[in-house]
């Protein structure tokens, strides 16, 4: 077994542990600030608008944070980005415990935790690359996909206890220190000579930064295999993954349960993740990529929801969540492994940046689930929405197929 392998290089478990520390308090702030806001003002309109604030900056600084990861250092872009979150859920915490806290606070708050958000990703994620090499980049990946469904496992639950028993402001203390724990971590990396070579290649392009933007977007719009590996990325994000939002109406509605049924379906699916990552980390050092299963498990998320949205007991859906989590991080690990490989070293900030405007376009999703569920109800709409992730997976094959017999070999930079 070879799970853990790529935790043995000191440098990618500084920046492993910065993950997980890094995901844990952005998840325990999810919970925290929509507790918050909803404490303050008692209006359920304000805990979307909030949730939009937090991640509309992710779509409009995205691939503006990924050419930034590939004109300077990407150290110090996450050094600077963990450092202001640290800052401002401090300065949440005491606007909480000295009881001066207002709506407008948490949306600014808000706003500003998602601009660091969209600049940390893609500099986190190219600094793999950075400090695995080629052999092991699939493992790391997959670990660091593990990782970030262990924190969404654990987040909201730690955050919720917090809230109940010590409150909100000491949630977001415990935050802050999180993230000044992962931005110790990550200032102990040692970032090799050659990557450090490359960014200063790149500051003496001659370009701005918003030439350098437009650059990965037409680098991707021009390699028909990037653009389906995107877009097998992106679109699931709108078209299936925001089935989570309609969990109540399957816990209360559809099989007559509680709170409780819902967390269960949702834990599930939690663990289905970290199995899936866990698996893909498995692969053995230097075996190929396999474009068919990253096609297989694309295909596999959207029946796993088609299923779940047709089951007829609680515990049947259950197992289908878990299988639509082992199929998601299954595909999404391969998915970023193959666009590290196969994309220029130059450009691999850019298009790793659009490849997670994914986070922003969430809520979007949830919108076009809800009204989906308003005028269809849950289970029909959640069949259409996992119907549309097998199709756009089916599609995808026919758009680019090469992707079926394309095979990664890590140590060979495709891209170069």
């Amino acid at each position: 077994m070879h799970t853990f392998e790529s935790l043995r290089l000191r440098d990618f478990r500084f920046l492993w542990l910065g993950q997980l520390a890094t995901n844990m308090g952005q998840w325990m702030d999810q919970v925290t600030r929509a507790w918050l806001i909803y404490t303050l003002t008692g209006s359920a309109l304000q805990l979307g608008l909030v949730t939009a604030a937090r991640g509309a900056p992710m779509l409009i600084f995205g691939a503006v944070a990924g050419a930034v990861a590939d004109r300077y250092g990407r150290k110090s872009q996450l050094i600077i980005a963990q450092s202001v979150s640290a800052v401002l859920n401090v300065a949440l915490a005491v606007l909480v415990v000295t009881g001066r806290v207002q709506p407008w606070h948490v949306y600014v708050t808000a706003f500003l935790a998602g601009t660091v958000h969209a600049f940390q990703n893609p500099a986190r994620q190219v600094m793999i690359d950075d400090l695995v090499g080629r052999e092991q980049l699939l493992n790391a990946i997959s670990l660091n996909t593990a990782a970030v469904n262990v924190s969404r496992s654990v987040g909201p639950a730690l955050s919720g206890f917090l809230i109940a028993f010590v409150g909100v402001g000491t949630s977001y203390f415990l935050q802050a220190g999180l993230f000044a724990m992962s931005t110790v971590w990550v200032f102990q990396i040692r970032v090799p000579d050659s990557a450090r070579l490359t960014y200063g290649k790149n500051n003496m392009a001659g370009q701005t930064l918003l030439g350098s933007t437009r650059e990965g977007f037409a680098y991707i719009a021009s390699n028909r295999t990037i653009l389906a590996i995107v877009v097998l990325g992106l679109a699931p994000m709108v078209l299936g993954m925001p089935f989570v939002s309609l969990m109540p109406i399957f816990a209360i509605d559809v099989f007559h349960g509680n709170s409780v049924t819902q967390g269960i379906l949702l834990t599930t699916m939690g663990v289905g993740g970290i199995l899936g990552a866990l698996a893909i980390a498995s692969v053995r050092r230097g075996e190929a990529m396999n474009g068919a299963l990253m096609l297989g498990a694309a295909a596999g998320f959207g029946l796993s929801l088609v299923f779940f949205s047709r089951s007829p007991l609680a515990v049947i859906a259950a197992l289908f969540t878990m299988l639509a989590g082992v199929c998601h991080c299954s595909y999404t690990a391969q998915a970023q492994t193959m666009l590290q490989v196969l994309t220029p070293t130059n450009l691999r900030g850019r298009v790793l940046g659009i490849y997670m405007l994914d986070r922003g376009l969430t809520p979007i999703g949830s919108l076009l689930a809800g009204a989906l569920a308003t005028f269809l109800g849950g289970p029909w709409a959640v069949t259409l929405m996992g119907a549309s992730c097998f199709l756009l997976a089916t599609g995808v094959a026919f758009f680019a197929p090469n992707l079926w017999r394309l095979r990664a070999v890590p140590g060979a930079d495709a891209g170069t």
